[in-house]
């Protein structure tokens, strides 16, 4: 498979950050309760994604292995607030719908994560196409939850889905749906991406491994493995 298409499936498909890796749970569950806020939350953590990819792939060799994280959030930040302005000047309903969430993308895990883990250890346009694909993956995400609780809420009557309970339940029926779909991969030879990081003690690519105080039990054995 192309390299820069691999990087898109694994986004919307293999590794999907809200489905698979459940990250960026907070607008996950907030904003969907149509499918425009899900398209529009989606589409401007998107951008923001592949462009500092972009940014922190391309100054990769020259941020100071200290600071990257600092770096990292003021490149995130511009951006942001970049798309923030955008929003409010060509599309101010959708971001008053949206509201504090659009500021809040600094902190997006799934945007500090893919810098951390991908943009700033491979190339420009790898980097890119993995924003890219992880951007659509969460739009596909918030999308399809806020496309079911629209139905379900606001077409069928049924209340309890424009609530805050009704992205819980929907959450867990499509993350079931894909636990599905991942046994069904498994069994084909072709899983999905199994969990790793702090919440398994897997240490050993981590690149804040030596200053981390908080290892689960074994994982400093596991890292010098």
């Amino acid at each position: 498979m192309n390299k820069y298409v691999e990087r898109l499936y694994n986004g919307i498909i293999k590794e999907n950050p809200t489905f698979v890796l459940m990250l960026g749970m907070c607008p996950t569950l907030a904003v969907t309760s149509s499918a425009v806020n899900g398209v529009g939350m989606g589409l401007s953590t998107t951008v923001v994604l592949v462009m500092s990819n972009l940014l922190i792939s391309l100054f990769r060799k020259v941020i100071p292995n200290g600071v990257r994280m600092p770096a990292y959030i003021v490149v995130v930040a511009s951006l942001v607030t970049i798309v923030q302005f955008v929003m409010q000047a060509y599309t101010p309903a959708l971001s008053a719908s949206l509201g504090v969430y659009i500021p809040l993308i600094v902190v997006n895990c799934i945007i500090l994560g893919r810098a951390e883990s991908y943009a700033s250890k491979n190339p420009i346009a790898p980097s890119i196409f993995d924003g890219l694909g992880m951007g659509l993956g969460f739009t596909v995400g918030l999308t399809c939850i806020g496309l079911i609780r629209q139905i379900l809420g606001a077409t069928l009557g049924i209340t309890v889905f424009i609530m805050a309970p009704g992205a819980f339940l929907v959450l867990a029926f499509l993350v079931a749906g894909m636990n599905v779909i991942r046994d069904k991969m498994e069994k084909k030879g072709k899983p999905l991406a199994a969990p790793s990081g702090c919440l398994t003690g897997d240490c050993a690519s981590c690149s804040q491994s030596a200053m981390c105080t908080g290892k689960l039990p074994g994982s400093a054995k596991k890292s010098e493995e």
